[in-house]
């Protein structure tokens, strides 16, 4: 865990807390009060309630009124599921801030976690998209510990980016610059996920990924959870019937074409790798698996591109 003693940067850089919920009563209270733990105290939070049904917008309404309407913001998602609520709360026109972090609301942030972010993200040019993510600790529905999320043994690339997301959205804190990459398709097409297409983004475009080995979030799994912990053998067998089926095939095509939203501000290294792999996709069996294998495309772990590798033999990537 992150020491709660840790110096905060200093309290100039304002970062905007982009909370999405969707009857979210269970947990979110726990949520908002993390936000106040924080030792880098300059924040807002930025709550886009997706319609719910529960007291969600209740306890929304409620802290707002203890906090004050400047210190937490209260709008309407548009009914599209939860990256579409992402997406759209990122591409406000009207989000003033420093710095960017994505919130599900159902984790609990450890007191650092802002501070960390911060202090990493005021080390980057605020020209280069910067983006701050990293491990998380797993927590069960009363709270309790259940271990960790993986280590990460490559370093971010656009290259593990086009086939693997290393960080879950709910670690993310990004810069101005990042924001603008990611803003720029809000309007455009629909992403899988809101998190693997930041992570694309900013690697495609040569902005720079920290990925922080300290867990500051505790994220909770339980069954309401849009996207849970992809971990222990149920999880895995799970994952790999939906690519059997073709699923992860029509998630690549998905985030393959939002990719051209961006396509003019890729590095010319990382244009040849997206040109590379969207060719050999479309090939039959033998020039699929070298062309793939040829534009450096990867996942983490030895197991992984393994599995990756009979995705691939199988036309299901």
């Amino acid at each position: 865990m992150i020491a709660q003693k840790m110096p905060s940067p200093s309290d100039s850089a304002k970062v905007a807390i982009l909370l999405c919920t969707r009857n979210g009563e269970l947990f979110l209270q726990q949520q908002l009060d993390s936000y106040a733990t924080q030792t880098h105290n300059n924040w807002t939070v930025y709550a886009s309630d997706d319609a719910s049904s529960d007291t969600t917008r209740d306890i929304l309404e409620r802290q707002q009124k203890s906090w004050g309407h400047d210190r937490l913001i209260i709008i309407s998602g548009p009914r599209l599921g939860g990256p579409a609520n992402f997406m759209a709360l990122i591409g406000r026109d009207d989000l003033e801030a420093d710095y960017f972090a994505f919130s599900d609301q159902d984790d609990i942030w450890e007191a650092g976690k802002l501070a960390a972010a911060v202090t990493w993200l005021q080390t980057t040019s605020s020209n280069r998209p910067a983006l701050y993510c990293g491990r998380t600790s797993y927590i069960d529905e009363r709270g309790e510990i259940l271990g960790l999320s993986p280590k990460q043994p490559q370093p971010p690339s656009f290259a593990n980016a086009l086939v693997q997301n290393i960080a879950g959205g709910n670690t993310m804190v990004m810069n101005q610059a990042a924001r603008r990459l990611i803003k720029a398709l809000t309007q455009s097409m629909p992403v899988v996920v809101h998190d693997w297409w930041t992570y694309q983004a900013v690697t495609g475009c040569g902005g720079e990924v920290h990925f922080a080995t300290v867990p500051t979030v505790r994220y909770r799994q339980h069954p309401g959870n849009l996207i849970g912990a992809n971990s222990g053998w149920a999880s895995r067998l799970r994952r790999a019937g939906e690519s059997l089926r073709g699923l992860h095939r029509e998630w690549c095509d998905t985030q393959l074409a939002a990719l051209a939203v961006v396509e003019s501000d890729l590095t010319p290294a990382n244009a040849r790798i997206l040109a590379g792999f969207s060719r050999a996709r479309q090939q039959w069996l033998l020039p699929r698996v070298l062309g793939i294998l040829r534009s450096g495309v990867h996942r983490q772990t030895c197991g992984q591109q393994l599995w990756f590798l009979v995705q691939v033999l199988f036309n299901r990537l």
